[in-house]
C-alpha cells in the first residue's frame, strides 16, 4: 500500500527510526499542537464529514497567524511553498484497503470478518472489497456494485434489501422469510398496499408488490413511498399505478392511467355533456324564478 501511495505521488521516503520521536519532530510537534487545539475537549459530530468540516474550518483560521521568527502568514509560506513543489496528479490517491475476494452463494462479500451484501446477479463473481474509515465499496470489473457504512463489530451482516429483490420477485413466497428484509423500515401505505394487492390477487399480488419495492432500485425510497400513498388514495392498486404517479411527479405533469388494463380495479362511467340538457336547466329555472317571486 505505501508502494503504490508513493508511486502515485512520486516522493522518496524517509523513514524514522522506531521510537526515536526526534527523528520526525516537527510532525510530532504539529500532531500534538492539533491534539491540544483541536481535539480538546473530544469533539462530538453527527458524522465524520460534519468533524472534517470542523476541522477543516479550524485549520484555515490557523492559516492567518504569524509564527514567532516569522514575517509573513501560514499560508503565505504555504502559497511559498507550493510554488517549488511538483503539480498534484490529476485525480487524488484512493485512499483505502483493498482485498480480493469472491462473492458468496448467499451474495456477501467478507471484509474485516463482517459480511457485506451485493446485488444477487454478481454471486460467486471475482470482486474487490475497498475498506474506507466511514464505508465499504465493492468493486466488480472497474463498476462500483454496492456501498456500506463501514461496521467495526465482528461477525455481523450488513444488508442491502435492494440486492435480493430481483431474486424474490422469482421466488415470491419466500419474501416474509428473507432475513435481508428483516431490518428494513417502510412507510404504513407500503404495508396496507401489499395487503390489498394480496387480497385482490393472490400470489401474482405478492410479486407485482415486489415489483412496486423495486421502484426503490431507481428512485428514492420516499418518492415511492409517496407515489403509494396517491394511488391508495385514489384506488389504483397496481405497480402500473404506481410507477404512473411516481413518474409523474418527478417530470410535474398529470398522471394517465389505462384502466383498461386492470379489470378488477373500481371503474367510474362518466357520461358526455349534451348541451341540449344545459338549455333545460335554463328553461326550468326561468319558469321557477316568477312562482318564486309571487310567494314571496
Amino acid at each position: 500500500m505505501f508502494a503504490e501511495l508513493q508511486s502515485h505521488y512520486l516522493f522518496e521516503d524517509r523513514f524514522g527510526r522506531p521510537g526515536k520521536g526526534n527523528d520526525k519532530g516537527k510532525v510530532e510537534g504539529l500532531v500534538g499542537y492539533v491534539r491540544r487545539n483541536f481535539m480538546t475537549p473530544l469533539p462530538v459530530a453527527e458524522s465524520f464529514d460534519a468533524l472534517n468540516i470542523r476541522l477543516l474550518d479550524a485549520c484555515t483560521k490557523r492559516r492567518q497567524a504569524i509564527l514567532r521568527g516569522q514575517s509573513m502568514t501560514i499560508s503565505e509560506r504555504m502559497q511559498s511553498d507550493i510554488s517549488a513543489f511538483m503539480p498534484l496528479p490529476p485525480t487524488p490517491y484512493d485512499a483505502c484497503h483493498k482485498i480480493a475476494t469472491r462473492v458468496s452463494s448467499m451474495s456477501l462479500v467478507r471484509y474485516r470478518n463482517n459480511d457485506y451484501s451485493v446485488p444477487t446477479r454478481y454471486g460467486h463473481q471475482e470482486v474487490l472489497a475497498k475498506g474506507y474509515v466511514d464505508r465499504v465499496e465493492i468493486v466488480c470489473r472497474g463498476e462500483t456494485v454496492a456501498v456500506h457504512a463501514r461496521s467495526y463489530d465482528k461477525a455481523e451482516f450488513i444488508y442491502n434489501p435492494l440486492h435480493y429483490l430481483a431474486l424474490l420477485e422469482h421466488k415470491s413466497k419466500a419474501l416474509d422469510q428473507a432475513a435481508p428484509l428483516d431490518d428494513w423500515r417502510l412507510a404504513d401505505c407500503v404495508y396496507r398496499l401489499r395487503r390489498l394487492m394480496e387480497a385482490r390477487m393472490g400470489n401474482s399480488g405478492r410479486r407485482e408488490f415486489i415489483q412496486v419495492l423495486r421502484l426503490m432500485e431507481d428512485f428514492h425510497q420516499h418518492l415511492v413511498e409517496q407515489a403509494i400513498a396517491e394511488a391508495l388514495r385514489l384506488g389504483a392498486i397496481s405497480f402500473d399505478a404506481v410507477k404512473m404517479l411516481l413518474l409523474a411527479k418527478l417530470e410535474n405533469r398529470p398522471a394517465r392511467l389505462d384502466l383498461t388494463f386492470y379489470p378488477y380495479l373500481p371503474v367510474a362511467t362518466v357520461g358526455a355533456t349534451d348541451p341540449r340538457a344545459y338549455l333545460g336547466l335554463v328553461a326550468n329555472a326561468a319558469a321557477i324564478e316568477p312562482s318564486a317571486r309571487v310567494s314571496a
